[in-house]
């Protein structure tokens, strides 16, 4: 026998059929479908990002020109910045970036340092003058 006999007589058929590739196709677009529908439905949980410290305007008000450092330390709590360059200020800034908790509870973001209040001393740490009451929320 020669080789194209052989050839001839093998009965070559596909190893799949139009039907079982037509089932595999349709299974893998389902899947990637609910696969990438997923991805939108389960997100990755954020953090809330608060920096700095939250003041109200009730709390701010207790300030009073000639109370000394202790006394503003014991109503606000440490400043955010006390500047080396003008040790007479203290600036209490706030930010907060809502995560994921922060945006069910519809909390807004505070940016860019729209809540900044600054106390000024004299050089014996008597409060003068208190500026930025009106960045603070209620």
């Amino acid at each position: 026998m020669s080789h194209l006999t052989m050839i001839k007589t093998l009965n070559l058929r596909p190893f799949y059929s139009t039907s079982s590739l037509r089932k595999i196709v349709m299974t893998s677009m389902l899947g990637a479908a609910v696969t990438m529908s997923g991805c939108s439905l389960l997100s990755v949980y954020k953090i809330d990002l608060p920096q700095g410290t939250p003041i109200t305007q009730t709390q701010a008000q207790k300030l009073q020109v000639g109370m000394n450092q202790n006394q503003v330390l014991y109503i606000l709590g440490s400043p955010a910045i006390r500047d080396t360059l003008e040790p007479n200020r203290w600036d209490y800034i706030y930010d907060y970036k809502a995560g994921t908790e922060g945006r069910r509870q519809g909390i807004a973001d505070v940016k860019n340092a729209s809540q900044h209040l600054k106390v000024y001393f004299d050089n014996n740490g008597i409060v003068t003058s208190i500026q930025g009451l009106e960045t603070l929320p209620q």
